[in-house]
């Protein structure tokens, strides 16, 4: 059941960085810890996504590649990796075939070379299955919506920037700092 939401104006910080204005990893986390938490019904529904630009080293990385966003069916359906497949169409990708080629070093996974071979091979990365669930977790001190991958050590935490607009931190076991993206509904 979805609930209604009182409206909320948008962060100055989160809409800059979303719209592309670098930041280091410890601005983009005040930005994120001054935004409320994402209840889980106001995730439902197909989003688009982007990259924020805080130094990641996988920064650019699911733009090469083509990523489009995620879809959140309920808190048990979540298709966290939905990529353009270049005829206009789009696709639910495998996570677990597709991060160990993120892993590369980045001047391989960054190479014309490597985003050709990706192309070629996204019909076997392709799922029908959701590969990630809901759940509200406590993350930096709140509580908030958070996708958990199914069989990979990451969790997207969100946080609310708008009714329609979402920045998330993807926690990542050993990575040094987090990722940061945000999505927008369709």
């Amino acid at each position: 059941m979805t609930q209604n939401h009182p409206p909320m104006a948008a962060s100055p910080a989160a809409l800059a960085l979303i719209d592309g204005q670098p930041a280091t990893t410890d601005e983009a986390l005040a930005v994120f810890d001054a935004l409320p938490p994402a209840p889980l019904d106001a995730l439902w529904g197909d989003w688009s996504g982007g990259e924020c630009h805080t130094g990641h080293p996988s920064e650019g990385l699911l733009n090469l590649y083509g990523w489009k966003g995620k879809t959140f069916v309920d808190a048990e359906t979540v298709h966290p990796l939905v990529f353009h497949t270049g005829t206009g169409k789009t696709r639910n990708l495998e996570p677990r075939l597709l991060f160990p080629g993120l892993n590369l070093p980045g001047w391989i996974a960054r190479s014309r070379a490597m985003a050709v071979l990706f192309r070629l091979a996204r019909p076997l990365l392709r799922t029908r299955k959701p590969r990630a669930r809901l759940r509200m977790v406590e993350h930096r001190g709140v509580v908030t919506a958070t996708m958990a991958y199914d069989h990979l050590p990451i969790h997207d935490v969100f946080r609310q920037v708008n009714a329609d607009t979402l920045l998330g931190c993807m926690d990542l076991r050993g990575d040094a700092q987090p990722y940061f993206f945000y999505l927008r509904r369709d």
